[in-house]
């Protein structure tokens, strides 16, 4: 005799890979309300970012509130990654404004489409596989960096303004890190937002508000065609901006997958993510938008603060965030600004991997870890640019790797008797790269060695030219002081390349 689970058992029982199906969760009416209404309170948070991106891109406040409408909902349809949050962001806006500056809208609109266009081609030639090569400790720093810079954005808010803003944020914060304690039926978020803008409009409190950070549209998007010159002048115009924009959007998107991925304990699919990109900014170019990629704050509010957990919840972000300002603008102009900076905030805590920075934490880390992670928040926190932290991270680890396992390598001496004559024989342990093959010309004693040479490489492997190079210096070494060389142990992989790079056919 089968049993129907209420809605929040069958929530319970699943696993992570059954509650990201968009099938199953039609067919459960307490996980497609989770959806929805996680698309609602993501809709609203997007409104001021969008509007404040906008300002940054020196573009009309509607570019960027259209191009977060054709991002989420593109991206939902092509099957981007599961409830993540693509939009108009403030990397996207701080690539191209200089170009908006400087050649007016009709290029800007013709580098985002460019762009989606690159991310496409990156994606179909399997960018996405490269993120196997970000650490862990660029990952964290990464995350540290973003709840840093999402909280710095929320400072303007709280500075000269009236004092009311002060309380209202604070019950705000009480709200969504306290409801939660008692109740998960409606995200606690939402309800911060709605209780705060029926105080203001109940007792008419002159506090800033989301009306305060521009004008909203009255019509839906329309068709956009760029009206610039078809010549490879133009390209040589956008294509740096659009390339920029294209690496800049990537990386900040499969990074944010990646953080998904791990908080949800499920998989997803990068290549598909990449090219839904691409796709969508094409799209919102041709409707106007200032295009844009995933955005970790309204993510995390999506996938923590509301438990959403499928494409669903992306997709009623896009179209309630549509609804919001060309329908009911009027309304969503009265939402305080006091409660979006608390949800902000919140988000800020969630996202911030406080366990990495425990005193315990950093006393087992080795120094060279910690010091990959702090290079990538100081770097992006600095700069502002999330791509040149997760690049310096990366170089810094790369660099910290190799001279870790530089120290791997030691070669051993015994003087040995071969046929009645003395011999030298050295074995070598360890994986031989170009870091760690540099000392290996220094480890051999050529004058005082007999005159045969035993090199036994039985405990290590060649893994490229350098430290071809390097053998070959220690052979033509012994050989200038007339002595003979015998290299021995090499495995297979190891004999061709040498023979390749000498020029020999291996024995």
């Amino acid at each position: 005799m089968s049993t129907t689970l209420p809605p929040d058992s069958a929530q319970h029982s699943a696993t992570p890979e059954e509650r990201q199906s968009v099938l199953r969760t039609l067919k459960r009416p307490g996980w497609l309300k989770t959806e929805i209404l996680g698309g609602l309170v993501v809709g609203l948070a997007l409104i001021p970012e969008a509007i404040a991106f906008s300002v940054i891109a020196g573009v009309d406040p509607r570019v960027g509130l259209f191009a977060s409408f054709t991002m989420a909902v593109t991206v939902a349809i092509l099957g981007g990654r599961p409830a993540m949050i693509s939009a108009a962001t403030g990397a996207v806006a701080l690539v191209i404004a200089p170009l908006v500056a400087s050649h007016g809208t009709d290029y800007f609109i013709a580098t985002v489409i460019l762009a989606g266009v690159i991310q496409v081609i990156l994606a179909l030639v399997g960018v996405a596989r490269l993120m196997r090569f970000i650490p862990r400790q660029v990952m964290v720093g990464f995350v540290n960096a973003l709840a840093i810079l999402i909280f710095i954005a929320q400072v303007p808010e709280l500075i000269g303004v009236p004092w009311l803003v002060y309380p209202l944020c604070l019950l705000g914060l009480i709200i969504v890190f306290v409801l939660p304690r008692f109740t998960s039926i409606v995200p606690a978020p939402l309800v911060a937002i709605v209780v705060l803008t029926v105080l203001v409009v109940t007792f008419a409190w002159d506090v800033p508000n989301v009306g305060d950070k521009g004008e909203l549209p009255e019509s839906l998007p329309s068709l956009f065609i760029p009206h610039v010159p078809l010549t490879f002048e133009t390209l040589q115009i956008i294509a740096p901006y659009a390339l920029a924009m294209a690496l800049v959007g990537l990386l900040e998107s499969l990074m944010t997958a990646k953080l998904v991925d791990d908080v949800t304990d499920t998989r997803s699919n990068k290549t598909r993510e990449s090219w839904a990109q691409g796709v969508a900014n094409i799209v919102t170019g041709f409707f106007g938008g200032m295009g844009g990629c995933a955005m970790i704050g309204q993510t995390m509010i999506n996938v923590k603060a509301s438990g959403a957990r499928t494409r669903i919840s992306t997709f009623f972000a896009g179209v309630f965030l549509l609804i919001l300002v060309v329908v009911l603008g009027d309304i969503v102009a009265l939402i305080p600004m006091a409660a979006l900076v608390a949800v902000m905030i919140f988000v800020c805590w969630a996202t911030f991997d406080w366990h990495s920075i425990r005193p315990s934490t950093l006393k087992r880390m080795p120094k060279s870890e910690t010091t990959v992670m702090l290079v990538t928040v100081i770097a992006t926190v600095w700069t502002n640019n999330l791509a040149i932290g997760v690049i310096l991270g990366v170089l810094v680890a790369m660099v910290a790797f190799a001279n870790r396992v530089a120290h791997f390598v030691s070669v051993s001496r015994e003087i040995v008797d071969s046929e009645g004559k003395p011999s030298a024989r050295y074995t070598v342990d360890g994986e031989l790269f170009f870091a760690s093959s540099n000392d290996l010309y220094t480890m051999f004693d050529y004058a005082e060695d007999p005159d045969h040479v035993v090199i036994d490489m039985h405990q290590s492997h060649l893994w490229d030219a350098s430290t071809i190079a390097a053998l070959d210096s220690v052979t033509d070494k012994y050989e200038h002081y007339g002595k003979h060389v015998e290299i021995v142990g090499l495995n297979e992989a190891s004999a061709k390349m040498r023979a390749r790079l000498g020029g020999q056919s291996p024995s």
